[in-house]
C-alpha cells in the first residue's frame, strides 16, 4: 500500500493546498496551464510543500512526457541518457518533454553543464526543485535560463485542511471514525511540511490497529510520533531537525552534542557547503563580537571545503564547530539589526541630517548639504561632537553590548566617546 502522502497527492492545481501566490486564480502556474506554455524554472522552498507535485501536475495536465531524476543518485551519464530519450520522444510539433530534477542544488557544475545544451535548444523544459538558495548552488548560465519561484512552508489552515481531507477522502482512513481532538501536536511535528504531516497522521492512525473509532489527542500524538517517525525518514525528512539541533547545540555551548549532530549530518550525506553556511550564520548570530574570529574561521572552513572537499573536509568542519561551541556567546549584533529594521518599519524613511549628506554639486552645497560636517580623523580621539542619526532618533540605542570581555571593552570605548548619549 502506498504511503498516505502519496495517496493524497493532488492531481490538479485546483486540488493543491497552499502556495496561492503560484497556483491560485490568475497566478503564474495557472497561467502556464491556460496558455499551454511552460518555460524552464526552479522551485525553491522547504521540503513537503509541493515542488514535485507541481511538476507532475503540469506534465499531466499539459500531456507532456515527464522524466524525473534525483540529484542524489543521478550523475552526468544518467542526465545524458535522459536527454537522449527526450530527443527521441520529440517529433513533429509535439511539445518538448519536462525534465524534473529533484534537489538540483546537489548537482555538481559538470552535471549542471550537461543540462545547458538541452535547455537552450528546447529539447527539454527543465523544472528543478531545491531547498537551497539557487543563486548559491545553480551555475549562472543555467540560472539565467530559468525563472525562480519561491514556495513557502504551509500555514496552519493549509495543514488542518490536509488532515481533514485525508480523514474524509482517503480510501482507507474514511472507513474509520476519526475524531481529532486537537491539531496542535500534529502541526508542531510537521514543521510546515505537508508530507511529514500526512506521514505522522498515518503513523498515529496505524497505532490504533483495527480499532474503528479513533480519538487523536496531542499527548497521544507526541508519544507515538517520537517513537516511530524515524522509520519514515527514508528521504531525509529529519534534515531540518538535525541541522536545528546542530545550531542549537553550538548556541548552548555544548561541543559534544555539536560534534554528534555534525556527525549525523556528515553520515547522512549532507552537502558540506550547506553545513559550513550554517556555521557562518551561527558565528555571527550566536557568537558575534564576543569572539570576532569565529566568523573568520567559519568563512575559512567554507573556502577550505571548496578546495579540498570530503572526506578530509570533516576535520576542518569539526575544528570550527568545536570552536563555535566553546566560544563565548553574544547575539547583540543580531538583536541590534532586528531592532533597527523594526524601527525603520515603524518610522519610515527619515531624512538624513544635512551635514552628513554628500554635496557633489554647487546647488547641493547652497542648500546646506555637507555644511558643518566634522571630519572624524581631525577630531580629538576620532570622536567629533555631532549627530549621525536622524533627529527623530537621536540618542536611540540599537546596539547593546553583550556581557563578555570582548564587548565590555567596546562598552568602555563607546562610553568614552559618547558619554551618556546612548546609555553606555
Amino acid at each position: 500500500m502506498k504511503p498516505l502522502a502519496e495517496r493524497m497527492r493532488p492531481k490538479s492545481l485546483d486540488d493543491f493546498v497552499g502556495q496561492d501566490h503560484l497556483v491560485g486564480r490568475g497566478a503564474v502556474l495557472k497561467r502556464m496551464i491556460e496558455s499551454n506554455t511552460v518555460p524552464s524554472f526552479i522551485l525553491w522552498g522547504p521540503p513537503g510543500v509541493g515542488k514535485t507535485t507541481i511538476a507532475s501536475i503540469l506534465s499531466q495536465t499539459l500531456k507532456r512526457p515527464f522524466y524525473s531524476l534525483s540529484a542524489i543518485n543521478s550523475g552526468v551519464k544518467e542526465v545524458r541518457e535522459t536527454i537522449a530519450k527526450a530527443e527521441n520522444a520529440k517529433f513533429f510539433d509535439r511539445a518538448n518533454p519536462i525534465l524534473f530534477i529533484d534537489e538540483i542544488h546537489r548537482f555538481s557544475k559538470s552535471q549542471q553543464d550537461s543540462l545547458l545544451g538541452a535547455v537552450e535548444k528546447g529539447t527539454v523544459t527543465l523544472i528543478g526543485a531545491t531547498t537551497e538558495n539557487p543563486s548559491f548552488e545553480v551555475i549562472s548560465a543555467l540560472l539565467s535560463r530559468c525563472q525562480v519561484y519561491i514556495l513557502k512552508s504551509l500555514e496552519k489552515n493549509d495543514l488542518v485542511s490536509l488532515i481533514d481531507s485525508a480523514i474524509n477522502e482517503d480510501e482507507y482512513l474514511k472507513e474509520k471514525t476519526i475524531n481529532v481532538k486537537s491539531y496542535d501536536a500534529l502541526l508542531r511535528v510537521s514543521g510546515g511540511d505537508g508530507r511529514k504531516l500526512l506521514n505522522s497522521l498515518e503513523i498515529v492512525v496505524s497505532s490504533f490497529g483495527d480499532t474503528e473509532a479513533i480519538e487523536i489527542t496531542d499527548e497521544y500524538v507526541l508519544d507515538v510520533i517520537q517513537e516511530n517517525l524515524a522509520k519514515y525518514d527514508k528521504t531525509g525528512e529529519q534534515h531540518y531537525d538535525i541541522i536545528s539541533a546542530f545550531i542549537k547545540s553550538i548556541r548552548g555551548s555544548d561541543p559534544n552534542a555539536t560534534l554528534y549532530y555534525l556527525g549525523r549530518l556528515i553520515a547522512g550525506g549532507e552537502d558540506p557547503k550547506f553545513i559550513c553556511r550554517r556555521m557562518i550564520i551561527s558565528a555571527s548570530e550566536d557568537v558575534g563580537l564576543a569572539s570576532p574570529n569565529a566568523l573568520l574561521l567559519a568563512e575559512s572552513a567554507f573556502r577550505s571545503i571548496e578546495k579540498i572537499g570530503m572526506p578530509e573536509g570533516r576535520i576542518i568542519m569539526s575544528q570550527v564547530a568545536v570552536y563555535l561551541a566553546c566560544a563565548p556567546k553574544s547575539n547583540a549584533s543580531y538583536v541590534a539589526i532586528n531592532k533597527v529594521l523594526a524601527t525603520i518599519k515603524e518610522t519610515g524613511d527619515l531624512s538624513v541630517p544635512l551635514h552628513l549628506r554628500n554635496a557633489p554639486t554647487k546647488l547641493m552645497k547652497s542648500i546646506g548639504y555637507g555644511k558643518n560636517y566634522k571630519y572624524s580623523h581631525d577630531q580629538d580621539q576620532n570622536s567629533p561632537d555631532q549627530e549621525y542619526l536622524p533627529d527623530e532618533l537621536s540618542g536611540s540605542q540599537f546596539y547593546n553590548p553583550g556581557n563578555n570581555p570582548s564587548e565590555q571593552k567596546l562598552t568602555a570605548t563607546m562610553r568614552q566617546k559618547w558619554k551618556d548619549k546612548y546609555g553606555y
